[in-house]
């Protein structure tokens, strides 16, 4: 068996590290923070098949044999992203009940709907950064701001609570977070939601988090308190980390290829062919834990037996020379295939991927319009990735806007 890889929880290479896995085989064991072991799938063919195959589950409590024999102690840094009931973590039927609940929050008609409220949000950011200093953060004043802003006026959520929301989120994506750090912001955020949740109960709104509740008031069979809790956080968090990281790649990958955005603003590749080709070159989420093996499961010349975790690839396998050739570590706006599976696939595909979609090809191309002569402040090489193995993003985006 080959030597487990302990993974870089800091999150400094993390396209060095996922070539590195992928090289190893379509299976590779590693050590997670906290020293437990999982299946790094890192192929975009094995990958794909695993996420669509019924043998590979994400329910913990069912099928990690590590959680079953109480291995997983409570303050393991990643906890939350295993013990939260939602849609997220189950499996089968429960998966069924719990996405149907949700996936009403994200059809193709409410999505385009959202077309307006993206386009004024946008420009409203953009206002504020035109009356501001040249040269800023353009994570932090555009990027962060912008998908956060879509998710919670979709579910309803108030600005007070916003930022701390956000910060707690930020946490949960922090794999260098301490297992002190880790617990107390699952307490903050379970906290800040029970709060929502009540304030909502005495004052519900025309928004999606009001229908949840009632739901869960008019039919606890349907929808269980901790499920509504956990499901609120799901959304929150998945609703705007991938988009924070998909604009943050896709303004750097412009502003370091100025060959292809000339190509780009001249009408000749669309803003979709940037946002396709960005999640593949840098999947905002580059590792997505867990899944679990229901029986055993082969993989390529190694068996991920049953009980044992999986952690999905999701950076390594946009990069696969199997698929995208000797260039698959480039950006090409101009490449043909630019397959990913950056949103996952199968039965968890992300219900959330057409509205980050829609907020990147209005986000871009107002950006650009407005501020012509964006550039980086810093070379490209200063840039700093957030601290995550999961989360794929710069910590900050200095440019100059004019």
């Amino acid at each position: 068996m080959v030597e487990p890889v302990i993974l870089d929880p800091s999150g400094r290479d993390v396209q060095g590290e996922a070539a590195a896995l992928r090289d190893s085989g379509p299976a590779t064991p590693v050590v997670l923070p906290g020293g437990l072991g999982a299946w790094a799938v890192t192929r975009q063919e094995t990958l794909k098949r695993l996420l669509a195959d019924p043998a590979v589950s994400k329910d913990a409590r069912q099928h990690w044999s590590a959680w079953r024999a109480g291995e997983v102690p409570d303050d393991w840094p990643l906890h939350l992203w295993v013990s939260v009931r939602n849609m997220f973590t189950a499996y089968g039927g429960e998966h069924r009940r719990l996405r149907a609940l949700v996936a009403r929050a994200f059809t193709a008609r409410r999505t385009e709907a959202s077309r307006p409220v993206v386009k004024a949000i946008a420009d409203g950011l953009l206002d504020r950064l035109e009356a501001g200093p040249a040269e800023v953060d353009l994570r932090a004043g555009y990027a962060h701001p912008l998908p956060i802003e879509v998710i919670c006026g979709l579910f309803g959520i108030p600005d007070a609570a916003r930022s701390g929301l956000r910060e707690a989120v930020d946490i949960v994506f922090d794999t260098t977070t301490t297992p002190e750090a880790a617990v107390a912001n699952q307490h903050r955020l379970y906290a800040l939601l029970h709060d929502l949740v009540e304030d909502k109960r005495r004052s519900p709104g025309d928004d999606l988090a009001s229908g949840l509740i009632a739901v869960r008031d008019e039919d606890g069979g349907r929808l269980s308190e901790a499920e509504l809790i956990d499901t609120l956080i799901l959304v929150v968090a998945a609703g705007h980390e991938t988009t924070v990281n998909l604009l943050d790649h896709a303004i750097t990958a412009l502003l370091t290829h100025p060959d292809q955005r000339r190509r780009v603003e001249a009408g000749e590749f669309t803003w979709g062919d940037v946002v396709e080709e960005t999640l593949r070159w840098q999947a905002p989420v580059a590792n997505l834990p867990l899944r679990y093996a229901v029986r055993d499961v082969a993989v390529g010349d190694e068996t991920i037996a049953r009980g044992e975790a999986i952690l999905a690839g999701y950076a390594a396998a946009g990069r696969d020379p199997d698929v995208h050739g000797p260039t698959a570590d480039a950006f090409d706006v101009t490449r043909a295939d630019k397959s990913h599976l950056a949103f996952g696939y199968g039965v968890h595909h992300c219900l959330g991927a057409p509205l980050a979609r829609l907020e990147a090809t209005i986000a871009l191309p107002a950006l650009f319009a407005r501020f012509p002569d964006l550039r980086l402040a810093v070379d490209e090489t200063e840039l700093v990735p957030v601290a995550s193995f999961i989360s794929n993003g710069h910590r900050e985006l200095p440019v100059v806007l004019r």
